[in-house]
């Protein structure tokens, strides 16, 4: 059991029977009254993030987490099938487990899996940017380009993104896969 007084940046604890972790923490010790912690928590299932107050003291229970790098391999009816760089033992996660970044994923791109001290997996990470070809888009015309005008562009995962009206097909382009917008071209 932990209290208050360990709390940190990137904590996992157990709150309402659900992993959160610490986003952002604050001790306050008000003039009057018991000094207490106002915290910013992140469910790592469903992502939504909720503020709460402990009393200054109070006890919680800290989450033991693993993070463990595996490799994506490829898209199956049961799920997504990953192999542990280290064993070579390959896993099926549902697609829920990695939420809308799947849309993302191509074969032999690495993904982060957080694992509690059961193996159960808590949650996954994708990386925040990844390089994807493009393999559908209209031609840009010379011209077009006032005020950023977008186009929008097949990935070849799939995935539809706006690009620029100068990317082409066959162009590399670097994706945010938080928020799914166009960074920049990568050069070849």
């Amino acid at each position: 059991m932990a209290d208050t007084s360990d709390f940190r940046n990137g904590l996992i604890i157990k709150f309402k029977n659900e992993p959160y972790v610490i986003v952002e923490f604050q001790h306050v010790k008000p003039g009057k009254g018991g000094a207490f912690v106002r915290t910013s928590l992140k469910n790592l299932k469903t992502g939504r993030v909720l503020d709460n107050t402990f009393r200054s003291g109070e006890s919680v229970d800290v989450v033991r987490v693993e993070r463990r790098k595996y490799q994506y391999l490829f898209r199956e009816s049961a799920g997504l099938v990953l192999m542990d760089n280290e064993t070579f033992d390959q896993l099926t996660v549902s697609e829920e487990i990695i939420g809308e970044g799947q849309i993302y994923l191509k074969e032999g791109l690495e993904v982060e899996l957080l694992l509690d001290d059961k193996e159960q997996i808590i949650s996954a990470e994708i990386p925040i940017f990844i390089s994807l070809k493009v393999v559908e888009t209209e031609p840009g015309f010379k011209g077009d380009t006032a005020n950023n005008a977008l186009k929008p562009a097949k990935l070849e995962t799939g995935a539809k993104i706006n690009v620029p009206l100068f990317v082409n097909e066959g162009d590399v382009l670097k994706v945010d896969t938080r928020t799914g917008a166009y960074v920049e071209r990568v050069k070849n």
